[in-house]
């Protein structure tokens, strides 16, 4: 199945953080799932951390590649389509980077890896 990592879920699984569940962690690291990490996601990073809301053990242009890489995660580019999906969405979250993960999931008919419950209301199949 293909996956989807929710920021977060990213981040606490490349820093083998205790907040992300067993099940999130048995997902990821099923060899029978492809797991993706969405370009927003990279995006959302970057300005976290440009705007000092989020340290990280190197600079953002090499962490991420190398743990996208050394996690044998796939990068989800945003298309054109995932894009002009968020306008006919409900406003059930109103995170602009959360809008965009669940047009791709949506749009890719993926599974999210995420603890966020509002994800719900739009009706995709989220790992927690």
């Amino acid at each position: 199945m293909n996956l989807l990592l929710d920021t977060h879920a990213f981040l606490w699984f490349v820093a083998d953080d205790a907040r992300l569940s067993f099940d999130a962690r048995t997902a990821i690291e099923s060899p029978k799932n492809q797991k993706w990490v969405s370009v927003a996601s990279c995006w959302e990073i970057s300005i976290k951390t440009g705007l000092g809301k989020l340290t990280l053990s190197d600079p953002v242009e090499e962490f991420l590649p190398r743990e996208i890489s050394a996690n044998h995660f796939s990068l989800l580019p945003i298309q054109l389509a995932h894009a002009t999906f968020v306008s006919g969405m409900p406003n059930h979250h109103r995170d602009p980077f959360d809008r965009l993960l669940i047009s791709q999931v949506t749009l890719e008919s993926f599974e999210m890896v995420s603890c966020d419950a509002a994800f719900d209301a739009y009706g995709i199949k989220r790992i927690w």
